[in-house]
């Protein structure tokens, strides 16, 4: 991996998307709600992590879209996040970084660049050359399920109505030693709900945003967290390939946020959230995307903040 490549992956996305001042390079929109979460009885079994205890935790969560648009209108097509920093009873934190498809795009940060820069508009038509999109998925074919999945999204109703996955495995690590590996998947509580997205045009550019603090003004928003279990042979470093429907999942903790976040992001403040901030009791694969999201997200830091990304930040 060359010691530029992420500094190449943000060019890339400023490239497609543009440089947007103190904003992400990708899901630049977001709303930051805060709450708690609180582990199911059974989670501890699976791993030491100080938040899996049954303890409430106090949390801070950011819904977003997908774009690093700021300005981008919310009926637009696109993946939605939902990020989740929980603050551990001992000082630190961890993260779980979801989005709304079950699976990515590629398998390298290498593919990454590829594919980010295959889909930069051409001339003045705004749309990426289809015959280099099709040339990407004709020698990378593994990309196809997340494209399709891309394109027959539906449009959103609500962040708080979304089912959100995360793509990454990761080795969970119980008081034994036995390990378990896990697929995240966060559900909602008010259930999956979509609109048509000639309806999502037709409201405002920010309703996602405004419907979710009207949401949780009103009453809390709530998902449960649920790990797939990976059985042996299942891919734990490959964020393009599902596991089988039919493998194991767990209810392991409920997610209540109650209003909107006031301290974070403000004054200065740099909040990030990065899937390779782990705990005791959770360890990465050998997945080449997530520990290439760390050191972009660091480069993404560093242009929208000023400043460098000190170890811990966020």
């Amino acid at each position: 991996m060359g010691a530029d490549l992420h500094e190449q992956i943000v060019d890339s996305i400023e490239d497609l998307q543009g440089a947007h001042e103190g904003c992400r390079r990708v899901h630049a929109k977001g709303t930051l709600l805060d709450g708690t979460f609180t582990a199911a009885p059974g989670a501890s079994e699976l791993t030491r992590a100080t938040h899996m205890s049954g303890e409430p935790v106090r949390v801070t969560a950011r819904f977003s879209n997908g774009s690093g648009k700021p300005d981008a209108h919310d009926g637009a097509k696109d993946g939605r996040g939902l990020a989740v920093k929980f603050y551990a009873p001992e000082g630190a934190t961890t993260d779980i970084v979801c989005i709304t498809l079950p699976v990515f795009f590629v398998r390298t940060p290498e593919d990454f660049l590829e594919f980010t820069r295959a889909r930069r508009p051409v001339g003045d038509t705004g749309q990426p050359d289809p015959e280099l999109i099709g040339a990407f998925v004709e020698a990378h074919p593994e990309s196809l399920p997340a494209i399709q999945l891309s394109l027959a999204a539906e449009s959103a109703e609500s962040y708080a109505r979304l089912r959100y996955f995360g793509i990454h495995a990761f080795r969970w690590i119980g008081a034994g030693g036995a390990e378990t590996l896990v697929r995240y998947r966060w559900e909602p509580e008010a259930g999956i709900g979509s609109i048509a997205e000639e309806e999502s045009r037709g409201r405002s550019r920010d309703y996602l945003g405004e419907e979710l603090l009207e949401r949780v003004a009103a009453a809390p928003v709530a998902f449960t967290l649920h790990v797939q279990i990976g059985e042996e042979g299942d891919p734990a470093d490959d964020p393009t390939a599902a596991w089988p429907d039919e493998r194991e999942s767990r209810e392991v903790g409920r997610l209540e946020l109650t209003g909107a976040d006031t301290a974070r992001e403000r004054d200065g403040d740099v909040l990030v959230f990065d899937p390779t901030r782990l705990t005791a009791g959770i360890e990465l694969t050998g997945d080449q995307i997530v520990r290439a999201r760390s050191h972009a997200y660091s480069v993404s830091v560093e242009r929208r903040a000023g400043i460098p990304r000190p170890a811990g930040l966020g």
